[in-house]
C-alpha cells in the first residue's frame, strides 16, 4: 500500500470520497427493513412522469447503438426552450460532469478557486483533481458572502463556484446582490453560477443566470434534469456560457458522455411542463408541512429556497441519522459541510414527511430530552 500511495497524486490520496445519500437497497440488506423513506438526496419524490417512462421504453430498443456524441436533437430543443444558440451548450452526465469539466478547462497548478463555506462538495473534488488551489470563503448566515469572495480574489484567482440556491443549506443570492457582485468580479475571473434547484425559486427578486450571460461573457450557468425534472437516475446536466467557452469545454468532454436514454427522456421532460408545475407545488406544499412540523417539535432550520431542508438536530447529526435509519428513514447529516449538528431533509410526498416528523419526534434529541425529564 505504502507503494502504491508513492506513485500517485498526492492530492488525489488526501480526498475524501463523495457520499451520496444511502440507497434505499442497502438500507434493507443491511437492517432488514422493507418499509423505507428516502429523504436524502434531493430527489423529486414523484418518479418520472409518463412521457419521459414512454421515451425511455422507445429508446430501448436501440441500446445497441451509440448515441448522437453531439446530442443535436437535444440540444436544439434546450436551446429554444431557454433562448439561447445550440453553440452555447454544453452537455453532461449530470451536472456534475459539467462542472468538472468547467474546472479542467480553467484551472492549472497553482492558479486559484473560490468557494463559500458549506458549498456542494463537487466543486472542492473537481479544483482538487485539477491542481488548483481551494479558497473557501466562511459563510454569512449559512450562505455565500458575496462581499468577502470579492475582497479574496487575486491575480491567481481564476475560477468562482456559487450554487444558487446552495445545497445543502438551501440558501439563495437574491438579484439585488448577484448583480452588483458580478460587475465587481475582475474579466480574467470566470463565475460558474450553479442552478441545480433554479426551478424551486418562487421570489421574484431571484434572477436566472441565463439571462445575465449576454452582459458578463465569464458567467457560466450549469443545470440539472436530476430535480424537478425527476431524472436523477439517468443523469443529465448541461452549462451555458459564451459560444466560445462551451467550444472549449467540449473539446475536454469525453465522447459520448451522454448516454441514449439521459437524451431521450430529457427531450420528453422538455415538453412535460405540466410535470414540473405539479412538482414545485408539490414542494412548496411539502416544505410548508416541513418546517410547520420542525418547529412544533423544536428543532431550528434554515429557511430554503430549494426542494429540502437543513436543520439543527442539536446533537452530531450521524447519530440522529443512525436512529432514524433503524426506523427506516434515511436522511442526510452534513458535518462533510462544516455542519456536524446539522441534518438535510429532503421534501417528499405529504406521507414520506408525516411519517419523517412522526419518527423524529420519536427518536430526536428533543424527544430523548423529555424522556429524560423527571415527572413533577
Amino acid at each position: 500500500m505504502q507503494q502504491v500511495k508513492q506513485s500517485i497524486n498526492p492530492r488525489i490520496a488526501a480526498l475524501n470520497p463523495y457520499k451520496p445519500g444511502k440507497p434505499v437497497e442497502e438500507v434493507a440488506r443491511e437492517l432488514g427493513i422493507n418499509d423505507i423513506v428516502k429523504l436524502a438526496s434531493n430527489e423529486n419524490p414523484r418518479g418520472p412522469g409518463d412521457k419521459v417512462q414512454l421515451a425511455i421504453a422507445e429508446a430501448a430498443t436501440e441500446l445497441s447503438r451509440y448515441p448522437d456524441g453531439g446530442g443535436f436533437a437535444l440540444k436544439a430543443r434546450l436551446a429554444e426552450k431557454i433562448g439561447v444558440e445550440t453553440n452555447q451548450l454544453t452537455l453532461g452526465n449530470g451536472s456534475n460532469d459539467v462542472l468538472d469539466l468547467i474546472a479542467r478547462v480553467i484551472l492549472e497548478p497553482g492558479a486559484q478557486a473560490i468557494i463559500a463555506e458549506h458549498s456542494f462538495v463537487v466543486y472542492r473534488l473537481a479544483v482538487t483533481c485539477c491542481g488548483g488551489d481551494l479558497i473557501t470563503v466562511p459563510a454569512a448566515n449559512y450562505g455565500a458572502d458575496l462581499s468577502a469572495m470579492l475582497a479574496a480574489i487575486t491575480d491567481k484567482t481564476r475560477l468562482i463556484f456559487i450554487a444558487n440556491p446552495n445545497n445543502p443549506t438551501g440558501t439563495r443570492t437574491p438579484g439585488s446582490e448577484l448583480l452588483p457582485f458580478l460587475q465587481a468580479v475582475p474579466e480574467h475571473v470566470w463565475v460558474v453560477l450553479d442552478e441545480a434547484y433554479l426551478e424551486y425559486v418562487e421570489e421574484e427578486d431571484h434572477l436566472n443566470g441565463v439571462s445575465l450571460l449576454d452582459r458578463f461573457p465569464n458567467l457560466i450557468v450549469t443545470r440539472t434534469f436530476s430535480k424537478v425534472y425527476g431524472l436523477a437516475a439517468v443523469r443529465f446536466g448541461y452549462g451555458v456560457s459564451s459560444a466560445a467557452f462551451a467550444d472549449l469545454l467540449n473539446r475536454a468532454r469525453q465522447p459520448f458522455n451522454v448516454n441514449s436514454l439521459a437524451m431521450a427522456a430529457s427531450m420528453a421532460a422538455l415538453e412535460d411542463d405540466d410535470y414540473v408545475t405539479e412538482s414545485v407545488a408539490l414542494n412548496r406544499a411539502g416544505m410548508a408541512q416541513m418546517t410547520q412540523g420542525l418547529t412544533a417539535l423544536g428543532y431550528e432550520f434554515i429557511p430554503s429556497a430549494g426542494n429540502f431542508v437543513a436543520f439543527d438536530s442539536a446533537e452530531p447529526g450521524d447519530g440522529l441519522f443512525q436512529r432514524m435509519l433503524h426506523e427506516g428513514v434515511i436522511v442526510r447529516p452534513i458535518a462533510e459541510y462544516g455542519l456536524p449538528n446539522h441534518v438535510r431533509v429532503s421534501i417528499g410526498l405529504a406521507s414520506e414527511n408525516e411519517r419523517f416528523l412522526a419518527v423524529l419526534a420519536k427518536v430526536g434529541a428533543h424527544a430523548n430530552a423529555q424522556k429524560a425529564e423527571p415527572a413533577s
